[in-house]
């Protein structure tokens, strides 16, 4: 008996209709991302972007970032909720991007799971939809991939890709600090999509907690808080550029607050960011008396409850604080750059 080849590669555990069904269910999220430089529909080889919008600029620079949202998957699995883990990605894309000053303009998904259920598969994709329009760029196209063997029936895992453009005179970072400067933080909406390896070691396994397991200094449930979206601070940012003097910009992910900081310190300064300028939320002090970790492990792996970092001039400061609160934004003053010996630093005081 012969098979046609789509049977055989269905019989392999790819059901490329499901796969047509799923792109069918996430064209009308697509086109919410639409901006008028985008050119074409959903379902080509690539995607288009016209470049001739770039000729306002004086010497565009292209920016890019690639990421994805590590284990924070596994809550929405296990949750069986798919809508918000699309802005935990575009919030890793964007918001590396932004931090150089430069404006993202599309996106670019990849989903690969253990089989394409449509339904699934749109509601990621709406929630990266969702997002790119918080963060004002476009989807322009992506790839799902169905890989049977190598992933369970309900998993899979998501990444991404942004590209953005800045002056080249405007880039932000380490060249632009200056001793005396001021250091601004931006509160995070929770965990963002960093540590969850840590934090789903510590509450889920060695606690043996359940993610509906109402916790009362949450104010609900774990699963509802460790699915906490990712704050998405792309256009507050570029408010912000407009509105003050920015010298540089940290997003604070992998690696805690102090290491990110550091990214964008210069050779011979220091950030020095006072602890006591603000209270982390609940979850940071959950995950570490729970799992009896020391603060240096929580610094070195959660953000505390500061999702994005700016460093200005002091006399900067006052419009900043108003920019970023005219958005929603709470913002406070976090510390100061100081002059150093050695290489560039940042330290919790």
């Amino acid at each position: 008996m012969t098979h046609s080849p789509q049977s055989a590669y269905a019989s392999a555990g790819v059901d490329i209709e499901a796969g047509d069904r799923a792109v069918e269910l996430m064209k009308a999220s697509v086109i919410r991302t639409r901006r008028p430089e985008v050119l074409g529909g959903l379902g080509g080889f690539a995607g288009f972007f016209d470049a001739s919008a770039l000729k306002s600029y004086r010497q565009p620079v292209l920016a890019t970032s690639t990421d994805g949202v590590g284990t924070k998957v596994a809550i929405a699995q296990a949750m069986d909720k798919h809508d918000t883990i699309g802005q935990d990605l575009i919030g890793m894309l964007v918001d590396d991007l932004v931090v150089s000053g430069a404006e993202p303009l599309f996106v670019t998904d990849y989903i690969a799971c253990g089989r394409v259920v449509p339904e699934r598969i749109a509601a990621i994709v709406s929630g990266i939809a969702d997002a790119c329009v918080l963060a004002g760029c476009s989807l322009v196209g992506g790839e799902t991939a169905e890989h049977p063997g190598l992933l369970g029936p309900d998993e899979y895992d998501i990444a991404g890709a942004t590209t953005g453009v800045v002056e080249r005179d405007s880039i932000l970072g380490p060249d632009r600090v200056k001793p005396g400067d001021a250091i601004i933080g931006m509160v995070s909406s929770g965990l963002h999509s960093n540590g969850y390896s840590l934090v789903r070691h510590v509450l889920l396994k060695q606690a043996g907690w359940s993610l509906e397991r109402h916790v009362d200094e949450l104010g609900r449930t774990l699963g509802e808080e460790l699915l906490e979206p990712t704050r998405i601070y792309a256009l507050d940012v570029m408010d912000l550029i407009v509105k003050a003097e920015i010298h540089a910009m940290s997003h604070i992910t992998g690696g805690g607050l102090a290491n990110n900081v550091a990214r964008v310190i210069p050779d011979g300064m220091r950030a020095v960011l006072q602890r006591s300028s603000w209270t982390p939320p609940a979850i940071f002090q959950l995950v570490q008396s729970v799992g009896s970790l020391s603060q240096r492990d929580v610094d070195a792996t959660l953000n505390m409850g500061v999702g994005m970092v700016a460093i200005l001039p002091q006399d900067q400061v006052p419009a900043a604080l108003a920019a970023l609160q005219a958005r929603g934004v709470r913002s406070w003053v976090l510390g100061e750059i100081v002059e150093h010996d050695g290489p560039g630093a940042a330290e919790l005081v």
